[in-house]
This record gives C-alpha cells, structure tokens and sequence, in this order.
C-alpha cells in the first residue's frame, strides 16, 4: 500500500469527533463542517489539469476515486518537470542551467517521470477536492487517501490512478414512525429536601475521634492496616497497606469487608473470611474466598452540625435563614431535574433515530474518536498516551482491549450526532440574538447568578458558539417532540433519576 499525502497539505490529526454521550452539546454543530471545508479551503490553487474522474461508493462510508489524466497534461506535466531539472541541475561539463535534456533522461529518467507523476496526482486531486460540486466526495481529515499503486507514466497513453479514502456519512432522517420516548414521572418532597440537607450537614461535619473502647459503627470512618493471609497461613506477597481510610458500612474497599469491621476496636486485630459470589463484578474476587487480616487503626465519626439558621449562614453569606437555604434547595434540585429529563429524553430520541436510519461510520472517524477518548484519558490521569499505556498494560489490561469495549458506545455517539448535525442543517434551524439573551437569563436564573455573570462565562468566543449551538439542538428536540409520540414514564425516585444513563 502507498500512502500518499494530498497535495501540500499538513494535516494535524487525528481530531476527536464527539466526546459526550448522545444528547449532549459541547460539540458544536459545525465541527464537523468547518473543519470539513477548512481543510479543502487550505488546497493550493494549480491550473487545471484536462481529466476525467468516478467515484464508486465501498462500505463504512469509504469512496474509490477513479482519475485518468489527457495524454496532453502528462507530455506538458513532463516537459515542465525537465524544464526544472535542465534550470537546477548540476553536472561536472555543463554550465549551470545548459545540460542537455537527453542527458538528464538518461541519468535521472527515473526521478523525473516519479516528479512528474507526483506532481500530476497532486493538481488532479486539488482541483477536484476544490471544486464545490463534489463536496460530498471530499475526504475526511482523519486519514490520508491511500494508493494501491503508483501509476506509470507512458507519454504516448492517458495516465490513470485510483486512490481510496473516507468521505462523510451521507444521512437522509426521515423514519420517524413509530418513536415514543418515555418521559420518568418524578417528584420532588420532604424526603428529597432532607436528603439535600444530610448532605450539607456531612459537608459541614466536624470528625473528631471515637474513645478506644467504643465499637465501629455504621457510617464511622476507620483506618485499618491489612493484608492477606494465603492458606499456608503466612501473608501473601504484596497484600500489605498501612493506614487504610474507608466509611464503615459503604462498601468502599478492595476486599469489600467495611462491614465485617463493625463491633471493632481500636488496637483491635481479627481475620476475616471472604466468599466472594461467583457472578461478582469484581474479577479478581468472583468464586473466590479470600482471608485478611485487619487491625483498626482509627475511629473517627463525624459530628453534623444542627439544622439552623447558623449551618445556612455558614454554607453561604447569601442565607439569611435556613428556610433560605431550602428554598434554594430545591430550585437546584427542580433544575438538576430538569436538565437530566432532557438528556434522558433525548439520549432516548436519538437511540432510537440510529436503528431507524441505519449507517455507517467511516473506520477513520471512529478511529479519531477512540484516540481522543484514549488522549482525554491520559489528561485526567495527568499523564501522557504513553505512559497511561503503560499503566494499564501493568494492570494486566491492553490499550487495544478498552478500545474495544469502548467502541460500540462511540460508535452509537457519533451516529447520534451526525444525525442531531443533519437534522439541524436540513430544519434550517437558527437562533436570534434575543434568544441567546433569553437562554443567558435562564442560566441565570437556575444558577442563582447575575445575567452579567452568565455573559462573562460566555465571552469566549468558543463558550458562545458552544451555547449557541446547544440552543439549536434544544430548539431541534423541541420540534421533534411534537412529530412524536412522547409518553409519561415509570415513577423514579429523585436520586434514582441521576443513575438512568450512566
């Protein structure tokens, strides 16, 4: 295979695609289209060539181009390309720019026919990727076109060569028959406003520690040191931690033995027998039955403060009153509701939108995708590629595993939001400027903030567009809605809401 590089153009790839599950807006809907045509506007502006070109449609979105180039433009390409060998050659005998052209065939007949053909295949290219009418049979940025084979120049005959590459998914959306979404029923009381303020009160706890001969208890926090005792009795390799800290009662901890510590003390030392059930999450753990050994450190718990009007006052200057506090309470909590009925919404619409208007992908988009997936992952670590390739290879795990497993799930994203992308452009779908002040005076309005704070947030020009382009997809979703079947769901827990989709 002969990769070769269009014209001169210098590609910084691969460029992530989509990085949120369907629903979702940071990605701008022009992401793909202006990049799409920026690339093709970076294309050097060559006379023309007298060619003729097919295109034949390959699966995943790929395209076999065709090119044969008139016998003419490759005998004048030749002559030209001689024309700068006769202008720069130097050859002991011969002046500076007076060596025969017979000579030069003779000794560089090779490299002049390769130039010349180089050369061919890069104007052809251009000129046809530059022109607007076959802008749907671009190539996508993410890969170069590849070559089978390089032509060979016969000055008597047409040159032809053929090339193949990734285009743009073309989608027509226009199945919608039979889509109903399910909207969760939730409520929103006294027990999801007492929940909110156990939680403010953790927040504001003090931990202060327990007298030594006082029992573990639930929700207790406990230092442990531990290791694991093999069945010749003696501490398996590498099992040793010291000052282990978990929540008494949470289920976080390797071994899962938070509860097993209950009724410890401290100084307090006792082995404990794990059966570890067979369909456990946990690999290392499922069918298997492990001893530890654990010895309780520590023994703190945490001392809320009192539901009043100081704990409000404490959290924020902006209450006066605990009732202040609670009102707003639960305005977050009806915006927090808000915005994940959306998303629960529309991650439904769009699911359904896929297996409707069935596609494909090209391998390359998918590819960049992973790649940003994987590169986004290395940030979060603080690491780079490399190195958090290493760290999962130690883990006993491969690069090429997870990006397997994550495959299925990107692919299904940028499906979503090529057909969110389409339904925008083809709906002509816009937004005013009074829109956009109306959409910062809601953002101001669910994060108890100023309108003039919500503009500073947006000033960036990529914060704008990002806002904008959010504002388009709501405005699509609500034209949607009305052309489907949109039905009152299960009745769903407020804190259960926030566990649908993840």
């Amino acid at each position: 295979m002969v990769e070769r590089h269009l014209a001169k153009v210098d590609v910084a790839g691969p460029i992530p695609v989509s990085r949120l599950k369907a629903g979702d807006s940071e990605q701008s809907e022009s992401l793909f289209f202006t990049l799409f045509n920026l690339f093709f506007l970076l294309f050097d502006k060559e006379p023309s060539v007298k060619l003729t070109k097919e295109f034949t449609s390959l699966e995943k979105s790929a395209v076999k181009l065709t090119v044969t180039i008139a016998q003419q433009d490759v005998s004048d390409a030749y002559n030209e390309t001689i024309g700068k060998y006769v202008k720069n050659a130097q050859i002991p005998g011969f002046r500076k720019g007076h060596v025969p052209a017979n000579i030069l065939e003779r000794k560089f007949g090779d490299g002049i026919r390769a130039d010349t053909v180089s050369e061919l295949i890069d104007k052809s290219l251009n000129e046809i990727f530059s022109d607007d009418a076959e802008k749907d049979n671009r190539p996508l940025p993410y890969a170069q076109p590849v070559m089978d084979t390089m032509p060979e120049m016969d000055l008597t005959k047409d040159l032809s060569f053929t090339v193949t590459y990734d285009v743009f998914p073309k989608v027509d959306v226009k199945n919608f028959s039979g889509i109903t979404v399910k909207e969760p029923q939730v409520e929103i009381g006294d027990k999801e406003l007492q929940d909110e303020l156990k939680a403010v009160q953790e927040r504001n706890a003090v931990v202060i520690d327990k007298k030594d001969d006082e029992k573990v208890e639930k929700d207790n926090i406990v230092t442990i040191n531990y290791s694991e005792i093999g069945d010749d009795g003696a501490e398996v390799a590498g099992s040793k931690r010291q000052d282990f800290v978990f929540t008494a009662g949470s289920g976080d901890n390797i071994y899962k033995i938070d509860d097993d510590v209950i009724g410890m003390k401290k100084g307090e030392t006792k082995v404990i027998t794990k059966k570890y059930a067979k369909d456990d999450k946990d690999a290392e753990l499922a069918g298997k039955t492990k001893k530890i050994s654990v010895t309780v450190t520590a023994v703190k718990v945490r001392n809320l403060p009192a539901l009043d009007d100081d704990l409000a006052q404490d959290v924020s200057e902006k209450y006066k009153t605990l009732d202040d506090l609670k009102k707003d309470i639960m305005k977050n909590m009806e915006s927090a509701k808000q915005r994940k009925l959306r998303e629960i919404k529309s991650n439904d619409l769009l699911t359904q939108l896929v297996e409707k208007n069935p596609f494909e992908i090209p391998a390359s988009m998918l590819k960049a995708e992973l790649d940003g997936r994987w590169q986004m992952m290395a940030q979060q670590f603080q690491t780079t590629p490399e190195q958090l390739e290493r760290m999962i290879t130690s883990s006993g795990q491969t690069k090429d595993a997870m990006l397997k497993e994550w495959a299925a799930e990107s692919e299904k994203m940028l499906k979503s939001r090529i057909i969110v992308d389409n339904l925008i452009r083809t709906r002509n779908i816009s937004v005013t400027p009074d829109e956009i002040e109306e959409e910062y005076k809601r953002i101001a309005e669910e994060g108890s903030a100023t309108v003039e704070e919500v503009k500073k947030h947006y000033s960036d020009a990529r914060a704008k567009e990002y806002l904008i382009d959010d504002t388009k997809e709501q405005k699509l979703y609500t034209e949607l809605y009305k052309e489907i079947k949109v039905t009152k769901g299960d009745k769903t827990a407020f804190a259960d809401l926030f566990k649908q989709g993840n």
